[in-house]
């Protein structure tokens, strides 16, 4: 084999250009920024990317409003189950 000859150059370039392609496949088949031919990095878009952030965000404030109106209601139970003085055994008393 000649190793000086234009045929081994261009089969070092294009073993080059193949495995620039190979990498690139993978990292876009798992999800991974695509590198251009410079060495740029390009952020993959996902059309349903923005509307998924805004679901989210949405069901993350209805879930927080849930959980503290939830905390809100444990403190009170808390407080009548550690009620010192009795004052609810005697108000069902009363009531009776």
């Amino acid at each position: 084999m000649n190793w000086g000859g234009p045929t081994f150059v261009i089969a070092i370039i294009a073993i080059c250009y193949g495995g620039w392609i190979l990498n690139n496949w993978i990292r876009a088949r798992h999800g991974y920024p695509l590198e251009d031919e410079w060495g740029g990095k390009t952020d993959q878009k996902l059309p349903d990317a923005e509307r998924k952030i805004g679901l989210l965000t949405n069901e993350n404030e209805a879930l927080q409003g849930k959980v503290s109106r939830l905390e809100e209601r444990v403190a009170v139970l808390e407080r009548i189950v550690t009620d010192k003085s009795h004052r609810l055994s005697e108000e069902i008393e009363q009531l009776r």
